[in-house]
């Protein structure tokens, strides 16, 4: 008997149809993966069965009765526990605050806050996450320890249906690993686990059967043993895809465009780089070891210590991401709905901020001007959207994370920033993303990629250089930059604690 299931589920966002009666069941001790492209209707329907959306058509069953989830609380007390793609953290609470929200420890009714802490430290313990202090505001911490500590939230509620929507998007491999443990264990108590993930390599390590969603409807429920990648990939699109990633071509020339000498600032110690023209240089290492600082210092959103920015051999001291922009710089964030898109705004507004300026005379905007440049990068960038006044947030993540590209092509910026460019979104779109960096790079453009992807990084960069405890410390070309050759050349040498979790863990009887 399925543990939950959705019948002929049909749910539309003004002129948007994300679910056309589909149809989507995963049964008891099962972990069942679901898959399409961005926008197929994956997050609808885990929202929906989830309490988050009510539908316009259908009906919904947990443990073969008809249920109404009116609400998130609702489908937590029949038992269901998400974890969503939007995580729903309090920024300026602290980690043990976000763990026992709703449950904290009480005497008479009253919060013991001073026994927060210890609580918090019991859950973390039990489910084998060291390295993370209680009393850390959540806003401090890097984006896959929010995701830890998401997971830890929901998993510790004892739910008998877990969902996960695209949980290791944000995750480090031993992060990964660390998670699949934990669902294994839940596996084997009989849990429900429903599961995404554009990456396909996760989809055969956990699931047991997979549902392949394309345009807002259900086509299939495979067996995860029997379904390839290729397959896989048909199915979501409509079309083949080739699989291979696409081979950059040579730098004809290393004239530097963006360098650093000795940068210090909140995790850096001392990081060194040149960045040529042509050029897609990676940059590689396990997670936390000042990459995310390193990307924010060199476009004006963190202070130098000390060092020098250089721009075409020219030292240069931002004072913010304008100015930045002005020398030619773009970013694409680690967060794209937090620190890169505005979501309640346009598509229209999103794209030509950093330009409003160009589009303008004595103030007034010109919107013709405006839509001129906006219908260019939705057709060279193929976003999906009724219109280009449609709210960004309404769009899938893969299209958000186009329109912040988009964003870079109009600002003219002659070096991307691209952090984790490619993360959460779908193997089309992916391919998509390689081919516009390709283009980027033999357009004269210089891009500046980290991933968390060793194998992206293996296939789509002329250079990479691995960073550890806030320094380059390695660096790989040509046939040398393997996936291997990465992860050898990250290993961490002893310094301060970071997050740590144990691959090995299971779930607490």
């Amino acid at each position: 008997m399925p543990g939950i299931e959705g019948t002929a589920i049909s749910k539309a966002f003004g002129g948007v149809q994300a679910l056309r009666n589909a149809s989507f069941s995963a049964e008891r001790g099962e972990v069942h993966a679901l898959v399409g492209e961005n926008g197929a209707g994956k997050s609808t329907m885990i929202k929906i069965l989830s309490g988050l959306y009510p539908p316009d058509e259908g009906r919904i069953r947990i443990e073969g009765r008809d249920v109404v989830l009116n609400n998130p609380q609702a489908a937590l007390r029949l038992g269901v526990g998400t974890v969503f793609q939007e995580l729903t953290l309090l920024p300026f609470m602290t980690v043990a605050e976000n763990l026992l929200l709703g449950r904290e420890p009480r005497s008479a009714g009253l919060i013991r806050r001073a026994a927060l802490p210890d609580a918090a430290q019991l859950l973390l313990d039990r489910y084998g996450v060291t390295g993370l202090n209680p009393l850390e505001l959540v806003a401090n911490l890097a984006l896959g320890q929010r995701q830890v500590v998401e997971i830890v939230k929901t998993v510790s509620r004892n739910p008998a249906i877990l969902f996960l929507d695209e949980p290791t998007s944000a995750l480090a491999e031993n992060e990964v690993k660390w998670l699949f443990g934990l669902i294994r264990g839940l596996r084997q108590q009989g849990v429900c686990i429903v599961f995404t993930s554009h990456r396909w390599n996760e989809i055969k390590d956990i699931a047991d059967r997979i549902t392949v969603f394309r345009n807002g409807e259900s086509v299939g429920i495979f067996p995860a043993a029997s379904l390839s990648e290729e397959a896989a990939v048909e199915l979501m699109t409509g079309r083949k895809l080739d699989m291979q990633y696409p081979e950059p071509a040579p730098v004809q020339k290393r004239v530097e465009v963006l360098g650093a000498r000795d940068l210090t600032g909140r995790s850096l110690k001392g990081a060194t780089l040149s960045a040529y023209a042509g050029e897609i240089l990676g940059v590689g290492g396990l997670a936390g070891q000042g990459q995310r600082d390193l990307f924010l210092t060199l476009f004006g959103a963190s202070r130098v210590k000390s060092g020098t920015i250089t721009i075409r051999e020219r030292p240069v001291r931002f004072r913010s991401p304008r100015d930045a922009i002005r020398a030619g710089l773009a970013l694409v964030p680690e967060d794209r709905k937090t620190e890169g898109l505005l979501l309640p705004l346009s598509i229209r507004a999103n794209l030509t901020l950093p330009i409003l300026d160009r589009i303008s005379r004595a103030g007034i905007l010109n919107r013709r001007a405006e839509e001129a440049l906006n219908r260019r990068i939705i057709d060279q960038l193929a976003v999906r959207a009724v219109s280009i006044d449609q709210p960004v947030g309404a769009l899938s993540g893969g299209n958000q994370q186009k329109v912040l590209l988009g964003r870079c092509l109009l600002s003219g910026a002659t070096t991307l920033l691209l952090y984790d460019v490619t993360r959460g979104v779908d193997v089309a779109t992916k391919h998509d993303i390689y081919e516009l960096m390709l283009r980027l790079a033999e357009d004269g453009r210089c891009l500046l990629f980290y991933s968390t992807d060793t194998e992206e990084l293996a296939h789509i960069c002329h250079r990479v250089i691995i960073m550890r405890e806030g320094r380059f410390v390695s660096e790989l070309e040509g046939k040398a930059i393997t996936p291997e050759a990465i992860v050898a050349a990250s290993i961490r040498v002893p310094g301060r604690q970071q997050l740590v979790v144990d691959p090995a863990v299971g779930v607490p009887a």
